[in-house]
């Protein structure tokens, strides 16, 4: 039961870390655009990075990513244990495609982020409005 317990709970980091990155691969770039210096935090953008970086090394490595296996591997692989939430979010976020269809996505999505790295600085913008 408290591995049932333990599983939710990585699921809902999972949850707040696929999060974080879709809304950053989307708020990255438009608040920029807004001029909103919120986006340009170094820490913000460098953990942002850090987290895209880890699932694509991860996917190339030919690997799931180990929150996936610390939760499956928590929660036993039974799907008739887990209450309709999990099982709905699992079927959201867990596709059935091969792993060379990840590394490929995740590999293209890192580069984007990388291409903000360099599009949107960290730190002040340029051109001097302070």
């Amino acid at each position: 039961m408290i591995d049932i317990i333990i599983a939710e709970a990585v699921l809902g980091l999972h949850l707040v870390i696929i999060t974080f990155n879709v809304a950053g691969l989307i708020l990255i770039p438009v608040c920029a655009w807004l001029g909103w210096r919120i986006i340009r935090v170094a820490w913000l953008r460098l953990l942002h990075l850090a987290t895209m970086g880890v699932v694509a090394g991860q996917a190339l490595g030919g690997r799931a990513r180990f929150l996936t296996v610390w939760q499956n591997g928590l929660a036993g692989g039974s799907q008739s244990a887990q209450p309709l939430i999990m099982h709905w979010v699992d079927g959201l976020i867990y596709w059935n495609l091969p792993m060379w269809a990840f590394a490929a996505m995740y590999s293209v999505v890192f580069l984007y982020v990388l291409a903000l790295r360099v599009l949107v600085p960290f730190g002040r913008r340029r051109g001097g409005d302070g």
